[in-house]
Parts: C-alpha cells; sequence; structure tokens
C-alpha cells in the first residue's frame, strides 16, 4: 500500500534532493485529479529548487482545439485520449539521457486554451526536471510508459470538495459562465478525476501539502 505522507514543500524538495543526488539528471513526477493544485505545488516546489530545476508540464501535450473538434472530442477536452500521449513519452525519454542540445516541451496557455509549442527550454546541465499532471500513473497504454521514466512519482492528494471549488473557479476565471463551469466540473472533470485516482496505487508517495 502507498503511504500517505503530510509534506511541506520545503521538505518535498528536501526529498528531490535526495533522489537526485549524485545524478546528471532527474525526473520527478506530481500527478493527481484535476484541481489537486498540482500545478501550484510544482512551480512553487521548481522555485525551491532553483536554479537546479525546471517545470514540463503534462498540459502541454493537449490536442490543439481544432483536432479535438474534428475527432469529435471537443466536449471531452482533458480526457486522457485527447493528449499527445506518445509525445509527451518521446520528450521524457529524450530527456531522460541528456545529449548534446538544449531541448524545447511545449505548454499549455489557459487564457487562449492552446498548447504552444517549443517554450519550456531545458539545458543540457540542469540536473532536474518535475513534470506533473493528470495522468503519469495510468496503466493503460501508452500512459503506462511514463512511470518508468520518472525516478519518482509522488500523488496530490486533497479534500474533493476542495477542489470541486477550486474548478469551478478555475472555470470562471478563463470565461466560462457560472453554471457552465459547475456543469464541466461536476462532468468531464469528473470522470477524468475518477480515472486519475484509480491510478493513485503507482505513486511512490501519497501527499498532502
Amino acid at each position: 500500500m502507498t503511504a500517505v505522507v503530510d509534506v511541506t514543500v520545503a521538505g518535498l524538495a528536501e526529498r528531490v534532493r535526495r533522489v537526485a543526488a549524485g545524478s546528471t539528471r532527474t525526473i520527478v513526477g506530481l500527478a493527481g485529479p484535476p484541481g489537486a493544485g498540482k500545478s501550484t505545488v510544482a512551480e512553487a516546489l521548481v522555485h525551491e529548487l532553483s536554479p537546479d530545476a525546471v517545470l514540463v508540464p503534462m498540459d502541454g501535450f493537449h490536442l490543439s482545439n481544432a483536432v479535438l473538434e474534428a475527432l469529435g472530442r471537443r466536449d471531452r477536452k482533458g480526457a486522457p485520449d485527447t493528449f499527445d500521449a506518445a509525445g509527451y513519452v518521446a520528450l521524457l525519454r529524450r530527456l531522460r539521457t541528456p545529449g548534446r542540445d538544449v531541448v524545447y516541451a511545449p505548454t499549455f496557455f489557459r487564457d487562449i486554451e492552446e498548447p504552444i509549442g517549443s517554450s519550456i527550454p531545458i539545458a543540457l546541465d540542469t540536473p532536474i526536471v518535475v513534470t506533473e499532471g493528470n495522468y503519469l500513473l495510468l496503466d493503460t497504454p501508452p500512459w503506462s510508459q511514463v512511470r518508468g521514466l520518472l525516478d519518482a512519482a509522488w500523488y496530490l492528494e486533497v479534500d474533493d470538495a476542495v477542489r470541486l471549488e477550486r474548478l469551478v473557479a478555475r472555470h470562471i476565471a478563463y470565461d466560462k459562465p457560472p453554471e457552465a463551469a459547475r456543469a464541466w466540473a461536476e462532468g468531464t472533470d469528473q470522470r477524468n478525476a475518477e480515472a486519475v485516482a484509480a491510478s493513485a496505487r503507482n505513486a511512490d508517495l501519497v501527499l498532502r501539502i
């Protein structure tokens, strides 16, 4: 059974340093359901580890809205099959064994709800990569390849009621009407959250921050 621990960002940074000791490149994954606070915790963790760490979000591999429309999946945006999961795995493999070139990762801009490629440079001498996203621990391919590319994988747990209200507030902040925001949080987001929760058993630790 995966251990559940209460930890601060400073404590989490110390765990990362222990994992990374003596390694040229360490990749740490932070998973959890929508609204768990993954981005906030990951950004704070990278800040704590600065200048030795860079953040590479899984969300950069969202399929574009145009592609989702063509696939008939626009109303399920955020589900596992609405990402370029194979592309994310390929990027982690490149980061796993640094070559001679800077690697550029994509990111996701919520204000336009679209991914933008080549937005995050990862220098050869950056020793720690923190990656975060919903589906790092899924058992289904190609997501199932992610876990083996991580030196440590942690699952962020938060009270469901708190998580739901965060999601509603986020959707409203990005221009969804309140009723539509709640419907999306309780519908599409919730279905995704249930899939993510089932993958928590694959984490090294379950974190409460």
